[in-house]
């Protein structure tokens, strides 16, 4: 299976990932920062603003901890022929984002991060951001998986802390423009349909009743109102 395919279901809601940019600027840096405070300024209170703003300048996790978590995120949810991977989406800004946006997620992150490392050292005698792949792949193997039956706050710590990784990975991608596109997302359409695609009825082995494609895929009558009668039949 379609790796991409299947982990796309799993797409949560979210607000869109920031960028950390901090120190002297130029002047492109500068017109940069303006680019993506604009963003938040649309459909935004000035309060939300300011207090965007104000997480925007302060950065919670380090430089090792970025860079560990920048090879997270392409081990999570990796590159295609299409599309690239969520670290290359910016999906390890939008992580640094939320752990101010959220606090209670500091603790786990940071515990999860110092975690991997150390596993690393002790199994492999080396960071986990440098570790060989099949390595790494190794060592989430193990805490990839929890128990549905246990509350998730009584789950390992590390295994919380992969299942807050990979569920802030998804969404940061997910709601990137790159995400967005490997999607396919259109957004809002006008109200025009012209009924379930002819390879996904050949897929399925079903076909429409010419008397449904009469009455319900005919753009002429797209302004009618549909009426059924007290069986639920179809009238118009």
């Amino acid at each position: 299976m379609d790796r991409r395919k299947s982990i796309k279901s799993l797409v949560l809601g979210g607000v869109a990932g920031g960028l950390a940019l901090h120190g002297c600027k130029t002047q492109i840096e500068a017109e940069q920062e303006d680019k993506v405070l604009a963003t938040y300024k649309y459909g935004r209170t000035a309060e939300e603003t300011e207090l965007i703003q104000e997480l925007e300048e302060d950065q919670f996790l380090n430089e090792h901890e970025m860079e560990t978590i920048s090879v997270l995120c392409a081990l999570i949810l990796p590159a295609n022929e299409s599309f690239g991977s969520a670290t290359d989406a910016g999906a390890p800004d939008f992580i640094e984002f939320m752990m101010k946006d959220y606090p209670p997620f500091q603790v786990t992150m940071r515990g999860g991060l110092m975690w991997l490392d150390h596993k690393s050292n002790t199994e492999y005698g080396t960071e986990f951001k440098v570790t060989a792949e099949a390595q790494q792949k190794e060592i989430l193997d193990a805490i990839a998986f929890y128990d549905p039956k246990v509350p998730m706050d009584e789950q390992a710590l590390e295994i919380q802390f992969f299942s807050l990784i990979r569920n802030l990975t998804l969404t940061g991608y997910y709601t990137s423009k790159m995400g967005i596109e490997d999607l396919g997302y259109k957004g809002n359409m006008p109200n025009v349909w012209d009924g379930v695609p002819q390879e996904v009825l050949d897929q399925h082995g079903v076909a429409y009743e010419e008397e449904w494609l009469a009455k319900c895929v005919d753009q002429s009558e797209r302004g009618v109102i549909a009426e059924w009668d007290e069986n639920g039949n179809l009238l118009t």
